[in-house]
């Protein structure tokens, strides 16, 4: 599969965020797309994803594809966590074909089990950020897209979550949007 993003523009409010861009994203490749808050990066996922539309230009899937929208692992620059549900639940609950003991193993590789069980909302920004990258990487997808994941991880956290992230990646494209380009060495390098 190959998600082609093709001359693609966008404005808000008569402010032109994205103008012309365009790029390819290939199975089996990593991307980090970096550049100055505000450039653009946000609205490219959101293209992507399907969220939005382009004014001009166009997002399309190619290759051997039978349907028209991708299944991606997505975590956005908010968690998007269901506060008042435990780590567990949150993960779990967006999708039926994983299991909750399953989704334990996995969280307790980045956090203390015993927060796995207690509401999100009691758990620390970089904690509740973890929860989003796992449940990301758990939903059976065909692309992982991810908007600025490690905000506020500390750097030995963020190198284990990149190993994770890799291992879960499989054949599909992992995109990452992202300010700081540390730690990416494996990843193809986008300037917008």
């Amino acid at each position: 599969m190959i998600i082609e993003v093709k001359d693609v523009s966008k404005s808000y409010n008569g402010k032109k965020v994205l103008d012309n861009f365009s790029l390819n994203i290939e199975d089996e490749h990593s991307y980090v797309i970096t550049g100055d808050r505000g450039c653009g990066k946000t609205t490219l996922m959101r293209l992507i994803l399907g969220l939005e539309k382009p004014d001009e230009g166009h997002v399309g899937l190619l290759g051997d594809y039978k349907y028209p929208y991708i299944n991606a692992g997505v975590v956005f620059q908010e968690d998007r966590l269901v506060d008042g549900l435990d780590a567990v639940t949150n993960v779990a609950m967006v999708s039926k074909k994983i299991f909750r003991e399953t989704v334990a193993e996995e969280l307790i590789k980045f956090l203390p089990k015993e927060l796995i069980n207690v509401p999100v909302r009691k758990l620390s920004v970089a904690q509740r950020k973890i929860v989003a990258i796992v449940r990301a990487c758990c939903i059976p997808s065909d692309v992982l897209i991810m908007d600025e994941p490690f905000t506020c991880v500390d750097s030995d956290t963020k190198k284990k979550l990149i190993s994770f992230i890799r291992e879960k990646q499989g054949k599909g494209p992992l995109v990452i949007m992202a300010d700081n380009v540390e730690g990416f060495d494996f990843a193809r390098i986008i300037k917008m």
